[in-house]
């Protein structure tokens, strides 16, 4: 598994991941939409840890700045 993430993009998965957690613990939202975003945020969660994306491997992306030679 290749990482696939740069920082820019971990930052602001991890930040998305806080706010929804905190949307969750203040009760903003309830039903189907509380439990699509605590999939979310998990998701994001979890991607920002690993620094990789897997939806980012079908689609050819990659947020990791390119080296200068």
């Amino acid at each position: 598994m290749k990482k696939n993430m740069g920082s820019v993009d971990r930052a602001l998965r991890l930040a998305a991941a806080v706010a929804f957690v905190i949307l969750i613990v203040l009760k903003i939202f309830t039903g189907t939409l509380l439990i699509v975003l605590g999939i979310l945020a998990a998701m994001f969660l979890i991607t920002s840890a690993l620094g990789f994306c897997p939806l980012y491997v079908p689609l050819g992306i990659s947020t990791i700045p390119k080296k200068k030679e």
